[in-house]
């Protein structure tokens, strides 16, 4: 589904541009750069755009899913785009207004959150939504509000992975803090 919304931007910026609608071709072409194809939530692109634009007044939490590689090997490649679309959409429809979901990479993606006030709230439901609705658990490193937030979310990422998985790691000061659910 999500190749088609990509298919159906770049057919409609084609055909805006063959009526000389230029502007019109150019936003269906900047909606099908800033899409994954796959999930049909923001790709890498437009989160790298995004940062570099942005105040520093946002949070940035990793979200990796657990033994992804087994999930491909174990049932396929097409069922392992299923179970990424549909974290995805589970991802997303838990943000808060201002807040948005990109993949990151294969099977990691990015929740940017306004502000650092329920953000590592947001991320824990967010792994609880995908636990109690998919047959996958997920990893979180929530970076709140500050300098390099996705480096600083990456090695939480790895904290969160180290504790066991189905977790979610922040920094409260120097020290890491842990939410967990069953493993």
């Amino acid at each position: 589904m999500s190749q088609n919304v990509s298919r159906l931007h770049e057919s409609l910026a084609n055909r805006f541009a063959a009526r000389g609608d230029w502007r019109r071709a150019y936003q269906h072409l900047r909606s099908a750069l800033a899409l994954d194809p796959l999930t049909g939530i923001y790709n890498r692109r437009h989160l790298d755009v995004w940062l570099l634009d942005a105040a520093d007044d946002f949070a940035v939490a990793l979200v990796d899913l657990d033994h992804f590689k087994h999930v491909n090997d174990t049932f396929g490649h097409l069922t392992g785009d299923r179970v990424l679309r549909d974290v995805a959409g589970l991802l997303a429809a838990g943000l808060p207004a201002g807040g948005f979901c990109a993949r990151y990479g294969g099977e990691e993606f990015a929740l940017v959150l306004p502000g650092a006030i329920d953000a590592v709230r947001t991320a824990e439901l967010a792994r609880r939504r995908v636990a109690a609705h998919s047959r996958v658990t997920v990893s979180v490193g929530v970076a709140l509000p500050g300098t390099d937030p996705l480096s600083r979310a990456d090695g939480l990422l790895y904290a969160a992975k180290g504790a066991g998985r189905n977790t979610v790691a922040y920094a409260d000061g120097d020290t890491v803090r842990f939410t967990t659910g069953s493993h």
